[in-house]
């Protein structure tokens, strides 16, 4: 019974699937066995096994390939048959991937079943290399092995030089092949010899190899063969072969050296970045096995072998350059190699050195000196210098270089380089820490000392820009470094506080000490360093009064760092002590309404760890109270649990009061996610739980989120929908059946408005509905109000599920929108222009979309139902395109309604469609048109010929109704809206629905069929071919992708072979193009390159990208320029390539597989800007943007030149080979046509792109000359093309010089061209050769002989820079000539000195001025001139120069210089003022000069105000001030003079004031003026508005201090900062002890300035005077609301018309949270009055109550009698209005005010 047994589980284990869970209970049963039976269950695998391979099915070829590898993982099994089979299998699978093209998921499951075979017959031959050996040299028997073994090796080479095969597969064959090799030839010399003959590509050597083994050598090493194949030998040599034996012959050596220059040469043309990550694999894989070489003991040791690898060899310098070349490649793959490649060749040299880390090594200084060096953005510095650090350790780098701490720190500000700075300072500090604490162990160091020692290393510097620096160069500081700093110690959290304790103030914009102090806590409670709470908050670091103000300070990340220390713990489950519950109801409140998203976003998660923290402690405590018997800590836990549901119910109450009517989208939207979160971690449950938060929610709260709904913002309503779902079903009310028709009716109402935005909320409230179960009867009763023949589907019955509901739900609103939808397409075939007035079409097929996008749509069970709505759906959304497609595939759809100006009728779509003209005007944007029941055409106005006429009378209304405004704007959004919804549509169809095809006999039911899925896809063809809106191609784009992404995924064959086809097709159709082709070819090919991007994407990332390779082979052949210029169909066709490429580079989704293509890209580029047709040209210049976007990356910065958007010479040519040879050609070509004898300019098309690219490389101090492609030969046409008539061609020559001319060269490059250079002035000089060398070099002097002021300025450029501290007999020169020139030189009037200096000198003057002025500005302002020049005559004498740029450049000087000493005493340079400054000026042309003022009176001077030579009274001077219009500048000044003239206060200048800052904080204001007034009313607290005398009186007081409160509010976060500065110019008794002299948010600014007024107030004695003042504030303007109310119909209109003009709105203002505000205070106010009947303000006061009433009387009558039954949602904007006015009324009537 046992063999039976043993064969019956052989048998089982394998027929069944590799993943079944039987099979690994047989292999569990077979491998446990006796000893005794091990032989008996091989056999009877052998057996099975040859059963299943005697005739086996290729479908069975993968499970048999599984089932083999499965048994040699434990059964020692024959191999000969095994190989046979497996070679069969690689030949089927290889002739099945010949017929797989284009079916991308079964070619890449075919790629995966290869894969696994090759993996299998390795796994074989190295199970069975000695049975191997041992069999070919046996008489017997080998002629059959050698046959399987032949055969094999052809497999492996078939699919090595088979290109379609994805790369990973070649490699492991090149690995097999290898490995095969050894298994047949043994480890010897031989079969190193021919694997170098291998590697070579030579025949020579072959010899070497047995005899049966010749023939299938010969296709390896055959001429012409793929570049690839040395490349997967040499990773198979690598990875295959022994290198750590101890005996290497010189074959052995011979070919480990030649593996590196194999790779080295296969370098320079490798295009594919797939290649090029394996090119650093295997040179990695390299590195190590020469270190297995270098590290194993040999007798004789090859000096060959070591010298190769010491450094300064040509192998190591040539391994070097491949390092840097590549250390910033774009795959993190190829970079990380580059890292470890170094790090082997350092290794590798220090034991080719037999030098130990004692001993000095000038190779490793000199190259640590090299990198650092550097330029620091150079992202592949970090990983050698940390390898180096690794190696050598800290001392060595700092030693070097001590600064590095702070430089690194400096860099942390920067995203990019953040991350690889701070793992620099990681391995810095860490490592540097180790050595201090051996160097003490072994007694270097001084006892104790070496953790000071590292402190003042590392954290001193930390803290200093924690504290001094901008808050945006710290942020990463807090993500990258503080947190590994702390880990590494702990223990210097103590240091931190100490040391911060002790800092000084803040500079203006940094965190300062208490920021410094969050982010250090934060970051160490995060990592479990800070105290636990059993010891005190935080161990009694920080006082509690600290943590309030940083709750509520100024600074954004100050904020966050705080609320962080309260929320991050290392612990989950770590309590939540009443201290944090107390301050998070502190921070809350004023911290909803935060304006940046960032800071909105990080509140949120914040917030989001703070609940779950409550949620996983209170779940332990509960489990705790059930085990605990001790009473005291169960009451103990039972108290934190009563402590965390009371902060739970506020949080909850808090966040629903900010969800009120004019609530800004900030508050909103934090709101909303922090309830949210609530929801899904506690509930909303109303039943007596632990929390019960839900018992919290009012009808009024619920109604409040449900009219959120509303919101414009999509975020807003996607978040109410989520929490409506989430509160009390009684609290939201669509329980009660009236009022979910009330919602249903608004809703259906909503989703055919003229709005975009309203059909998005009707969308969501019918998301809304359809969990509900009375749904269906609502449906029925509209529809029988409409009188719609509407019939539900069958009900289901009332147990059904949930999801069954929902369905059903779903399906019924879906037939009630699609029957409404076809009723209005019917109606809009009739008339397009009724359909865009009244009833757009894209409102109810996006509320289709959106249910469906609700459903599982995978698994419906209504399914016949669901085919006939389907077929429908598709049907109607083909009608809506035949309507609109009109209108979006004209040739100008933006005005293709033009207005009539002299006709009152509107004319019909026909004729309109013939009107389609371009209009030099925008009046057809802006000028409605009425469309009236009685409009006709006159038939005398037209041709007599019969045309079908558009009836544009509204049906119905034809007797007396009313009329439709349309306008071109209606007309546009519906089409092209219309468009995306019918692409959105189509797109989910075919993307969600279950597919319905048949394959192998097998059918497949879905909802949609293969035809309709053809269909769709042939309907995004046409649109994507022919639209030429760009708002419709781009959304026709986004469903086409959707569907491209089901064709691939498909289980249908014809599907998958559609993007295949469909591409080939267009691409012949581009081919082919004429003028008369429906393609595009303006518009930039408005949709084709969109519908190629979505064929190419479809294809997955990991196949051989065969589509892609075919699709850019033939567009970058059609982009080249044609033989033929004058032939027209090339042209078009050039046109539609350039276009497609454009967009093909663009396309992130690409990734990788696009760089391949960049140079032939740019070669078209390059060479269509020769072509003579504009469009080529025009095509070619956005396609070389977009190259040098993706080759340099994204601009950083606003420097057009920063090296972050650049790389050096040797890594652009080592990624892109192929365009040195045509750079270098086109340079050459273009420099001859640069300089002419005879003076004609001749400009080449390309040289400008040439120029600019090349002036993007810049030279490294690491460049060599090992590299094959030299940088020497572009030298000469360069500075040839510096001789350029064009002025900019010139700069761009200088600048593309710099990275060709290596540092050994410059002196030379210099001497070439300075030789170039006239000795003397001649006449027949060519100023632009001097000028353009001048650039190149910027060296020699000026000469007055010289008639080009062009060059004059050059050479003056060179001066400034040549003038330093040790030249100072060349700056006595440089003065000499400054003294004689034009600039200093007597004038007249401004306006006749100005003509007349620039005609005198000629073109270029101006240049030639600035130049000047700047060595002007130098001599005055720099120290080194001083000695030279005393007096301020010099700037004096060029401010009142002529010329305004003149003056500007010098004002701007100044600023700058101020800037400079902004943190010192004072000015340094104030003895050289020069007199001009305090001139006055008369326009805004001088505006510069009262900067200068503004910044010089900040620092306390007295300023001698002058007119002419007369001295100006304070009086006059601020009249004159008063009367400019320089608003900003003016005000600054006026507020400098007004505080230094103190005897002004009787004149009318204050109240002229007064008024012009209150006039100044409106929103139509600019942020600038703005800002203005907010410093001028924060240096004007102390001394005016906080005055306890009144010195302007109390009406101008009150006026000021409301400016100040508005400006609070203001939109502009700089504004609202800059305003609330005034907090710490209040003196503290009038303010909060907590926020006294502190800077706080705007929020906290505005409740602290209201509450310090009414202070302000008691102290003035004026209680009743601001108690009226404060409650008119608080009504706000109803009195003129109430005047204008009846003009309100009118102004809905005009907002009806421009569907997205709006005006000025401020989006962080919220009046009801003003008004509460106000009333608050008020309250506290009215407590000081006492109980007196009389005294002055009585009567008013009564007279206001009267008024108030009265407005609330008017709102309440305007609320009902605003139309439906949820005016929220028909007339949200005039509901919020009325309810505002509301709220103000009622809190103005509140008895205790």
């Amino acid at each position: 019974l046992i063999r039976p047994s043993l064969h019956t589980l052989a048998l089982v284990f394998v027929s069944l699937q590799a993943k079944n869970p039987l099979r690994r209970v047989c292999a569990s049963a077979l491998n446990s066995v006796a000893s005794w039976l091990q032989e008996a269950t091989v056999d009877c695998l052998s057996a099975c096994l040859s059963e299943c391979l005697l005739t086996p099915d290729s479908d069975q070829h993968p499970h048999i390939t599984d089932t083999i590898a499965a048994c040699l993982d434990g059964f020692p099994l024959g191999q000969c048959v095994f190989l046979h089979f497996l070679e069969k299998a690689l030949s089927g699978f290889i002739q099945q991937n010949s017929g797989l093209i284009g079916r991308h998921i079964a070619q890449a499951q075919l790629m995966h079943l290869c894969l696994t075979a090759v993996k299998t017959s390795m796994l074989v031959l190295q199970r069975s290399q000695d049975a191997t050996s041992a069999a070919l040299q046996a008489v017997e028997g080998s002629c059959r092995l050698q046959s399987s073994l032949g055969s094999l090796l052809d497999r492996y080479v078939d699919i090595l030089t088979n290109e379609e095969f994805i790369q990973t597969v070649q490699s492991t064959a090149g690995m097999a092949s290898v490995l095969l090799l050894r298994s047949a030839m043994g480890p010897g010399e031989d079969l190193a010899t021919v694997v170098c003959m291998l590697l070579r590509g030579s025949g020579k050597g072959t010899d070497a190899a047995p005899c049966w083994l010749r023939p299938c050598l010969a296709g390896l090493s055959a001429e012409g063969r793929p570049l690839g194949i040395s490349l997967y030998l040499c990773h198979g040599a690598l990875a295959m072969l022994n290198w750590r034996r101890a005996t290497l012959g010189p074959r052995w050596e011979e070919l480990l050296l030649l593996v590196p220059h194999t790779l080295l040469l296969l370098d320079t043309s490798i295009k594919e970045s797939s290649t090029a990550m394996l090119v650093a694999r295997v040179l990695t894989l390299w590195s190590s096995a020469a270190l297995d070489c270098l590290q194993v003991e040999r007798p004789s040791p090859s000096p060959t072998l070591y010298q190769s690898l010491q450094g300064g060899s040509a192998l190591h310098e040539a391994l070097l350059e491949r390092v840097y070349s590549h250390w910033e490649h774009p795959l993190d793959g190829v970079r990380h190699q580059s890292r470890a490649l170094f790090k082997d060749l350092i290794v590798a040299h220090r034991h080719a050195s037999a030098l130990n880390l004692a001993q000095p090594d000038p190779y490793i200084t000199t190259l640590t000196h090299g990198l650092l060096g550097l330029e620091w953005h150079m992202r592949g510095k970090y990983g050698s210098l940390g390898c180096l650090v690794e190696l050598l350790g800290a001392h060595h780098l700092l030693a070097i270089q001590p600064q590095l701490p702070s430089q690194l720190l400096g860099l942390m500000g920067d995203q990019n380089m953040a991350p690889y700075a701070s793992d620099l300072l990681e391995r810095l500090f860490v490592s540097h820490k180790g050595q201090l604490a051996e160097e003490e162990e072994a007694g270097v160091g001084g006892p104790g000392g070496w953790m000071e020692l590292w402190h003042q290393t590392w954290v001193t510097p930390l803290l200093q820009v924690l504290c001094r620096a901008r808050l945006d160069q710290t942020t990463y500081i807090l993500d990258y470094f503080l947190p590994k700093l702390l880990r590494c110690s702990p223990s210097s959290l103590t240091h931190m506080v100490q040391a911060l304790q002790s800092m000084g103030p803040r500079p203006p914009g940094s965190r300062g000490a208490v920021g410094a102090l969050m982010t250090c806590l934060r970051a160490a409670r995060a990592q479990g360093v800070a105290p636990s709470l059993e010891e005190g908050l935080f161990g009694g670091l920080v006082p509690l009064s600290l943590l309030r103000q940083a709750l509520v300070h100024k600074h954004d990340q100050v904020r966050m760092d705080a609320l962080g220390l309260l929320c991050e713990t290392h612990r989950r489950t770590e309590g939540v002590s009443p201290q944090e519950m107390e301050l998070l109801r502190h921070f809350l409140p004023p911290n909803v309404n935060c304006q940046p998203p960032g800071v909105r976003q990080l509140t949120v998660s914040l917030l989001k760890r703070l609940l779950c923290r409550v949620k996983d402690s209170s779940t332990l405590l509960q489990k705790r109270m059930t085990q605990e018997r001790n009473q005291e800590q169960r009451d103990r836990d039972t108290l934190t649990l009563a402590t965390y549901k009371e902060f739970l119910c506020w949080m909850c109450e808090t966040l629903l009061e900010v969800l009120v009517s004019g609530a800004s989208f900030p508050s909103c939207l934090t709101a909303l996610h922090l309830l949210v979160l609530l929801g899904q971690l506690f509930s909303f449950s109303t039943e007596p739980d632990v929390f019960a938060i839900g018992s919290k929610v009012t009808f009024a709260h619920a109604q409040n989120v449900l009219y959120c709904v509303a919101s414009n913002f999509l975020e807003v309503k996607q978040l109410a929908s989520v929490l409506l779902r989430q509160l009390p079903p009684s609290t939201v009310g669509l329980q009660d059946p009236e009022r979910l028709s009330h919602v249903l009716c608004a809703a259906l109402e909503l989703s055919t408005s003229t709005k975009p935005y309203d059909s998005v909320t009707a969308a969501h409230l019918l998301d809304l509905l359809v969990h509900q179960p009375t749904l269906p009867a609502a449906l029925l009763a509209y529809a029988q109000a409409q009188g719609l023949p509407f019939q539900l589907p069958l009900q289901p019955a009332s147990q059904a599920s949930e999801a069954l509901m929902l369905e059903h739900n779903s399906l019924a609103v879906v037939l009630l929108l699609l029957q409404r939808l076809q009723q209005e397409v019917v109606s809009a075939e009739s008339s397009l222009l009724q359909a865009a007035a009244s009833r757009p079409l894209y409102g109810r097929a996006h509320c289709i979309t959106a249910v469906l996008q609700r459903l599982p749509l995978g698994s419906l069970t209504l399914t016949e139902q669901w085919r006939s709505v389907v077929s429908k759906l598709i049907a109607v959304c083909y009608r809506m395109s035949d309507i609109v497609s009109p209108v979006v595939q004209s040739s100008s759809p933006e005005g293709l309604i033009p207005m009539d100006t002299d006709s009152d009728a509107s004319a019909g779509l026909q004729r309109i469609l013939q009107e389609i003209q371009p209009r030099d005007t925008n009046d057809f944007f802006t000028s409605a048109r009425e469309l009236e029941p009685q409009a006709g055409d006159d038939p005398d106005q037209h041709d007599k010929t019969k045309e079908t006429k558009v009836c544009v009378c509204v049906p119905g209304v034809c007797d007396g109704g009313e009329g439709y405004r349309v306008t071109a704007q209606m007309v546009l959004v519906c089409c092209w809206r219309s468009m995306k919804e019918v692409a959105m549509m189509l797109g989910e169809l075919c993307q969600s629905l279950p597919l319905q095809y048949n394959h192998v006999d097998e059918a497949h039911t879905g909802l949609v069929t293969e035809e309709q899925v053809e269909g769709v896809g042939l309907y995004f063809r046409q649109q994507l071919l022919q639209s030429r809106h760009r708002g419709a191609f781009e959304l026709a784009y986004v469903g086409f992708v959707r569907l491209t992404e089901m064709l691939c995924r498909s289980g249908s064959q014809s599907l998958q072979k559609l993007p295949s086809r469909w591409l080939r097709e267009v691409l012949q159709e581009v081919k082919s193009s004429d003028p008369s082709s429906k393609l595009c070819a303006t518009r930039r090919s408005a949709g084709i390159p969109f519908y190629i991007q979505a064929l190419l994407s479809s294809e997955p990332k990991a196949s051989s990208c065969s589509l892609l390779r075919m699709t850019m082979r033939e567009l970058t052949s059609l982009a080249a320029p044609s033989a033929d210029q004058d032939d027209k169909n090339s042209t078009v066709s050039q046109v539609h390539a350039l276009n497609i490429l454009r967009a093909l580079y663009r396309d992130t989704r690409l990734g990788e597989n696009i760089i391949p293509f960049v140079s032939e890209g740019m070669q078209a580029a390059v060479l269509g800007f020769t072509s003579p047709i504009w469009a080529v040209r025009n095509s070619s210049t956005l396609l070389f943007s977009t190259l040098i976007t993706r080759i340099f990356g994204v601009k950083k910065g606003k420097d057009e030149h920063s090296k972050k958007n650049r790389m050096t010479g040797r890594e652009f040519f080592t990624r892109f080979p192929a365009l040195y040879p045509f750079l270098l050609s086109q340079l050459q070509e273009a420099a001859v046509t640069v300089d002419s004898a005879s003076g004609v300019v001749k400009l080449h098309p390309s040289l400008f792109l040439l120029l600019l690219v090349l002036g993007r490389l810049y030279p490294s101090p690491m460049d060599g000359s090992s590299s094959p492609m030299a940088l020497a030969p572009f030298m000469p046409f360069i500075i040839r093309c510096g001789r350029s008539a064009v002025y900019w061609t010139r700069e761009m020559a200088a600048r593309a010089l710099v990275p060709f001319v290596l540092v050994t060269q410059i002196p030379a490059t210099i001497q070439t061209l300075l030789q170039d250079l006239p000795s003397e002035p001649r006449t027949k000089s060519q100023q632009n050769h001097i000028h353009g060398t001048l650039l190149q070099v910027r060296v020699p002097a000026p000469h007055t002989q010289n008639c080009c002021v062009v060059t004059r300025g050059a050479y003056l450029d060179v001066l400034q820079c040549l003038c330093g501290p040790l030249v100072l007999e060349l700056r006595r020169e440089t003065l000499a000539v400054l003294a004689a020139s034009e600039l200093l030189g007597p004038c007249g009037p401004p306006t006749d000195a100005t003509a007349s200096l620039l005609s005198s000198l000629g073109p270029g003057a101006v240049q030639y001025l600035l130049s000047l002025t700047r060595v002007a500005l130098s001599a005055s302002l720099e120290g080194p001139w001083r000695p030279l020049w005393a007096g301020n005559r010099l700037l004096e004498s060029v401010l009142r120069g002529p010329l305004y740029e003149v003056r500007e450049l010098v004002l701007d000087g100044l600023l700058e210089k101020l800037d400079e000493e902004e943190y010192s005493n004072g000015p340094s340079f104030l003895f050289l003022w020069p007199a001009p400054l305090t001139l006055l000026p008369s326009s805004s042309a001088d505006s510069q000069s009262l900067r200068v003022l503004c910044r010089l009176s900040s620092h306390g001077e007295e300023i001698p105000w002058r007119d002419g030579d007369q001295q100006l009274s304070h009086i006059h001077v601020l009249s004159r001030l008063l009367s400019l219009s320089l608003m900003c500048q003016g005000l600054f000044c006026f507020s400098y003079v007004y505080c230094v003239a103190q005897t002004l206060c009787a004149s009318d200048l204050p109240t002229l004031w007064g008024r012009l800052v209150c006039g100044c904080c409106g929103d139509d204001h600019p942020a600038e003026v703005k800002l203005a007034v907010a410093e001028v009313l924060v240096n004007s607290t102390t001394p005016l508005l906080a005055s306890p005398t009144l010195p302007l009186g109390l009406s101008t007081t009150l006026s000021l201090w409301r400016s100040l409160l508005t400006l609070l509010q203001d939109e502009d976060q700089e504004v609202r900062d800059s305003a609330s500065d005034f907090i710490s110019h209040v003196a503290p008794h009038l303010l909060h002890s907590d926020v006294a002299g502190v800077s706080v948010s705007p929020s906290v600014a505005l409740d602290q300035g209201v509450g310090a007024l009414c202070a302000l107030l008691v102290v003035w004695g004026q209680e009743r005077a601001g108690l009226l003042t404060l409650a008119e504030w608080l009504l706000g303007d109803e009195e003129r609301t109430r005047e204008t109310a009846s003009e309100i119909p009118s102004s809905l209109d005009e907002e009806d018309e421009f569907l997205f003009e709006k005006g000025e709105l401020n989006l962080w203002a919220e009046p009801v949270q003003w008004a509460r505000l106000l009333h608050r205070h008020l309250i506290a106010l009215t407590a000081t009055l006492g109980t007196e009947s009389r005294g002055p303000g009585k009567d008013r006061l009564r007279t206001l109550r009267i008024q108030v009433q009265a407005l609330t009387l008017d709102a309440e009558q305007a609320l009902e009698a605003l139309p439906g039954p949820l005016p929220q949602f028909s007339c949200a904007v005039e509901h919020a209005r009325l309810v505002l006015r509301q709220a103000r009324a009622t809190l103005a009537l509140d008895p205790t005010t």
